[in-house]
C-alpha cells in the first residue's frame, strides 16, 4: 500500500467472515488507526479487540456509519466481508434494517422509483458513492493485504485429470459470462454439463445444490472474478469452509482465478484440502502449465 501520509486513520466496514479480521490485522501492522463499522448479524465481535474504535450498525444505517467515521476524522475506508444478500428478499426487509435518511436518499432509485436493479455491482456502487459524497473514499481491501490474493499454480498435491481440465475450461467461460452479467461468480460442472450456477444464494449453497443434483460426486467448481471486477468490493473469496462444503457435497476440484481471488488461511486450507482429497488450483487463463510445482 502507498504511504498513508499525514492521516493514518482508516475506516473498515466489516461484514461476515474472517476476511475483515485479516484486513484489520494487516492495517494495524502497517501503522493505521482502524475505525470499524461492524454490520449487525455479520461482523465478528473479535474485531472489537483489534480495531482502535469499533461500533455496531444496522445494515441500512449508512448515515450513522458516515457520521461515526467523520467524527474520527476518517477520509479513507475499505470494506471487507460478506453481506448476505438473501436478507434483502425477506418480507419488509428494508424496514427491518431501519434505514436512515442517508440510506433512503441514495437507495431511492432501487427500492422506490425502481429505476435501478439490485445486482451486486449496482448496490455496492451506491454504497461507495454514498460514502464519497460525504468525503470518504473507498480503496480495495487487497491494497492493504495483497498477500491474500492467490498466486498462479497448483495449491494441493493432487493434480486434476485431463477430463477435469476440460471441465475447468468449459466452466471458466460460463462463469466469466455469468460474472459479466453480474449474476454470480461460481459454476459447478461434470462431464461438461452445468450442474449449478451461483446467484443470490452464494458459493456454498451453489456447491451444495450441485451435490444434490449429482449424488455420485466428482464434480468441478470454478470460481472467477467478473470481467468488470471492481476490486473495492465483491472480490471472489474462499476459505477452509469452502473446502468443507466441497467435501460434504462430493466436489472433487476447485479452480479459482489467480491474482483475483482472496484465499483466507491458505496454509490451513491447503492442508485440509490435501487431507480430504479436494484439488485446489489457481489459474488465469485455464492452462495445463499450472500443473507444475504443486505446493
Amino acid at each position: 500500500m502507498n504511504s498513508m501520509g499525514t492521516n493514518n486513520r482508516i475506516g473498515l466496514v466489516a461484514g461476515w467472515g474472517r476476511f475483515p479480521i485479516q484486513v484489520a490485522k494487516a492495517l494495524k501492522a502497517s501503522g493505521y488507526r482502524v475505525y470499524c463499522c461492524g454490520v449487525y448479524g455479520h461482523a465478528d465481535p473479535k474485531l472489537e479487540e483489534i480495531c482502535d474504535e469499533f461500533a455496531w450498525f444496522g445494515m441500512a444505517k449508512m448515515g450513522a456509519q458516515v457520521r461515526f467515521l467523520r467524527r474520527h476524522n476518517v477520509q479513507s475506508a475499505t470494506m471487507a466481508g460478506k453481506i448476505f444478500k438473501t436478507l434483502l428478499f425477506q418480507k419488509f426487509h428494508l424496514l427491518k434494517h431501519f434505514p436512515d435518511w442517508e440510506c433512503l436518499k441514495h437507495f431511492y432509485p432501487v427500492y422506490f422509483s425502481k429505476k435501478k436493479d439490485r445486482r451486486d455491482d449496482t448496490l455496492l456502487s451506491i454504497v461507495t458513492d454514498l460514502y464519497a459524497s460525504n468525503g470518504i473514499q473507498f480503496s480495495p481491501a487487497t491494497d492493504y493485504a495483497p498477500e491474500l490474493l492467490v498466486k498462479n499454480g497448483l495449491l494441493t498435491k493432487k493434480s486434476p485429470s485431463q477430463a477435469q481440465l476440460l471441465d475447468i475450461k468449459f466452466a471458466w467461460q460460463i462463469a466469466k459470462e455469468m460474472g459479466r452479467l453480474d449474476v454470480g461468480q461460481s459454476v459447478a460442472v461434470k462431464g461438461r454439463a452445468v450442474l449449478a450456477v451461483e446467484a443470490v444464494e452464494g458459493t456454498d449453497d451453489c456447491i451444495r445444490r450441485a451435490g444434490q443434483l449429482c449424488p455420485a460426486g466428482g464434480f468441478t467448481v470454478v470460481k472467477v472474478s467478473k470481467p468488470q471486477q471492481d476490486m473495492r468490493f465483491d472480490v471472489p473469496t474462499i476459505g477452509v469452509g469452502t473446502i468443507q462444503t466441497m467435501k460434504d457435497a462430493g466436489g472433487s476440484i476447485l479452480a479459482i482465478e489467480a491474482d483475483r481471488t482472496i484465499v483466507l488461511d491458505q496454509s490451513e486450507l491447503v492442508a485440509y484440502a490435501n487431507q480430504v482429497g479436494v484439488t485446489v488450483l489457481a489459474m488465469d487463463p485455464p492452462d495445463a502449465d499450472v500443473l507444475t510445482g504443486a505446493a
